[in-house]
């Protein structure tokens, strides 16, 4: 405080004068180079600061020095502890090391360091396990205990790495206990206010503590400042000279900067020795040079002199300090607009091949970390890199399921199937989108492929061999029909209208083709009007040759004859056409108030999107089928409880089981499209409708073609149209004796 004070005073006195206005305020001294530490420093650069007096300081590193608003004369020629701690936060990750303690003095050195250490963790997903000041040595012997319980906090966890942000005072304390109380060897990160300081690295036993590694500061080499010492030591030793700078330096007051050092007397060039390379030397070169530039530049100063003459005032030297670019020790430096210049560390290995370790360079950081490995010697057995984790490596496709409350404790947790693991920090699995896919444990979605019932897949080539059969079946009966249709076995299954219906079975037929491929609008409009109404004129066909079995079995001959013109000729096509028309109109209504849709489902399948016809209301889909099912069942009651007669071609059995073959094809439809996978469904009514016509056909016209073909001597009048013993009339004379018995 009184060298500064004094620094303040005007020149030629020793009093602070009190002004308004202090442009013209001329003090003792322009500029002022130190102090080295950073508390003494924050305490000096605010009054340096207030009078506007540059001060650069070479060894105060600490954050709070940056801020202009405070300290708007103080620079410094070493980075900001920032920088030095954003390295290692680098070197913590490059090392896989997310499981720390993090130890500082307890000073405003070490609180700083903590709560910047503290925040770039944070950022960078490093878990502080245990956090604790040092305190600084006091002779009230309250030390001893606190540095106990930070260790043994320390001691007893997983942890592997500690951060000591500390001053030297500090961690020789901490060390001290340590060695003495045999604790576990760890990886100490140190500070750049400890790794090179003897205090620390003298102590005895200090190569039990573990592996040390912390960050240095480079700059460059004075190799003539082991001369200028030896060459100013030697003249020490002279009286004369001493004398001669008694006489020089008599502004010097004693009572501010001390009593004269009686044993400094004695010093050597072997007693400084180990500190001429040190890295804080050139660290005072770079600020002695950086004000003889700013003075330089403010006098104007060139190869022929220095044109201004008038005396420099602290704020004129201050205003050419700002962003001041300056040679020394051959780098180029420059302060930034914080006042801090930019400067590389190296990484240095404590390696101990004596009493006092060596420091070596393993790496380098300049923005970012680069580390040589191979020349890292660990503490551990077989030189194996420490583990500091709370919890193992996630596995690729796995998000960490944290426990507590550090993020760095988690249970490993698989992504399930349509999530993934966006990147490695991430504590939930990312959903895919709609369109994508992913299986479990998965680091990336997929592209859906659209699936629908595809005409080149087994089930669909299987349904086209049986489309092929059916189709050709019917075409076979058909021409069949066309050649003998004025033959009596034609004429007993209906003539024209046995064709009719023949050929709606082949519509039939031909309407399964809808069914297969990618579904669009129109299909699914298409796929039940066109297989729906071909069925419905088959089966009004068959119910007029039922009605006519049933009139011709059952009724008295009086009413047969009259009824049964009534079922040929243009009345039965009327009757074909009124049941086309009632099917023709449902389905209208089922299109224009429930029209099937085309949806594309993301979810039901796990790889791929279903695109399919949508029924949207399954009560008019059932009212589609009804016209069907009412017509077979009216038939089958029309023809199962005839009787046939002996001797005749029994024409109610084929129409009975082809109704049979209907209903047990569409009562097993129902339950397997109800619990059949829906891109199966298509594929369930192909085959529905195909069994339905290969069921009709071999019930009721393959027989028929067997007789037309195998046994054309069956074809008569008499066994297919003929009445014989038990038909109708003899019923009504009342001979009942010569019934047969259903077939």
């Amino acid at each position: 405080m009184k060298p500064s004070l004094m620094f303040l005073a005007k020149a030629d006195s020793r009093d602070i004068a009190a002004y308004c206005n202090y442009t013209q305020y001329q003090p003792r001294v322009l500029a002022v180079i130190g102090p080295y530490s950073s508390e003494l420093a924050v305490v000096t650069g605010r009054f340096f600061g207030f009078f506007l007096m540059p001060q650069v300081s070479y060894g105060a590193s600490m954050e709070l020095l940056s801020a202009r608003e405070t300290f708007p004369s103080f620079f410094r020629t070493v980075p900001s502890d920032r920088v030095q701690l954003t390295a290692a936060v680098e070197l913590l990750q490059e090392f896989g090391w997310n499981w720390v303690a993090a130890l500082g003095s307890d000073d405003e050195y070490g609180r700083q360091g903590l709560g910047i250490f503290s925040t770039l963790a944070a950022a960078h997903s490093i878990c502080i396990a245990h956090e604790g000041l040092v305190p600084l040595p006091r002779a009230d012997g309250l030390l001893l205990g606190k540095v106990q319980d930070v260790l043994h906090q320390v001691n007893q966890s997983s942890v592997q790495v500690v951060l000591l942000f500390a001053s030297a005072p500090a961690a020789h304390a901490l060390f001290s206990y340590s060695i003495s109380s045999k604790l576990s060897s760890k990886v100490w990160v140190a500070s750049e206010a400890w790794l090179t300081s003897d205090l620390v690295m003298g102590l005895p036993g200090m190569a039990q503590v573990g592996t040390v590694l912390g960050f240095l500061q480079r700059g460059a080499q004075l190799h003539k400042f082991s001369q200028y010492v030896k060459t100013h030591l030697a003249l020490a030793a002279n009286p004369v000279f001493c004398a001669a700078l008694g006489e020089r330096e008599q502004g010097l007051e004693e009572d501010v900067v001390g009593r004269r050092c009686p044993q400094c007397d004695y010093i050597t060039l072997q007693n400084v020795s180990t500190g001429l390379n040190h890295h804080q030397t050139f660290s005072v070169y770079a600020a002695v040079y950086s004000v003889a530039q700013a003075l330089h530049n403010t006098l104007q100063c060139n190869a022929s002199g220095c044109p201004m003459q008038d005396p420099v005032k602290p704020w004129q030297l201050l205003e050419n300090m700002y962003n001041l670019t300056f040679h020394a020790g051959g780098l180029t430096l420059r302060f930034n607009s914080n006042g801090n210049v930019d400067m590389e560390y190296d990484l240095k290995l404590w390696v101990w091949q004596g009493p006092v370790p060596e420091l070596h360079d393993v790496g380098r950081f300049n923005g970012s970390l680069w580390t040589d490995s191979l020349k890292i010697r660990w503490h551990t057995s077989n030189n194996q890199k420490p583990v500091s984790q709370c919890s193992r490596q996630c596995q690729e496709g796995q998000v960490r399921r944290v426990k507590g409350f550090h993020s760095c404790c988690y249970d490993c947790v698989d992504c399930k199937a349509g999530s993934y693991q966006k990147s490695p920090d991430d504590l939930a699995c990312s959903f895919c989108n709609q369109d994508e896919w992913s299986p479990e444990q998965s680091t990336r979605c997929f592209r859906r492929r659209l699936r629908f019932l595809a005409w080149g897949e087994p089930a669909v080539l299987l349904l086209l061999l049986l489309l092929s059969l059916a189709l050709g079946l019917v075409l076979a009966a058909l021409g069949l029909f066309i050649r003998h249709r004025d033959s009596p076995l034609v004429q007993a299954s209906g003539g024209p209208l046995a064709c009719f219906g023949l050929v709606c079975l082949g519509l039939v037929c031909l309407s399964v083709l809808l069914f297969p491929g990618q579904p669009s609008p129109a299909l699914c409009l298409a796929q039940q009007p066109s297989s729906h109404l071909p069925l419905t004129g088959c089966l009004s066909t068959f119910i007029l040759q039922a009605a006519e079995i049933f009139v011709e079995s059952e009724l008295p001959l009086s009413w047969a004859d009259r009824l049964s013109g009534c079922l040929r000729g243009p009345w039965a096509w009327l009757v074909v056409l009124l049941a086309m028309l009632v099917e023709a109109a449902l389905c209208a209504w089922y299109l224009v108030a429930f029209p099937p849709e085309v949806v594309t489902d993301w979810r039901l399948l796990p790889t791929e999107a279903l695109v399919h016809c949508r029924t949207r209301s399954w009560v008019s889909f059932g009212l589609v089928h009804a016209t069907n099912a009412t017509l077979a069942f009216l038939c089958f009651l029309g023809t199962f409880l005839v009787q046939s007669r002996p001797g005749h071609y029994n024409r109610a059995r084929g129409l009975t089981f082809a109704m049979l073959a209907y209903f047990i094809t569409w009562v097993s439809f129902v339950p397997l499209l109800a619990n059949v996978q829906v891109v199966l469904r298509p594929a369930v009514q192909m085959g529905a409708l195909l069994l339905c016509v290969l069921g009709i056909l071999a019930a009721f016209h393959l027989p028929r073609c067997y007789l037309l073909v195998r046994q054309p001597e069956l074809n008569t009048p008499e066994f297919f149209l003929g009445r014989g013993p038990g038909d109708a009339r003899e019923r009504n004379d009342g001979d009942t004796g010569n019934q047969g018995k259903p077939e």
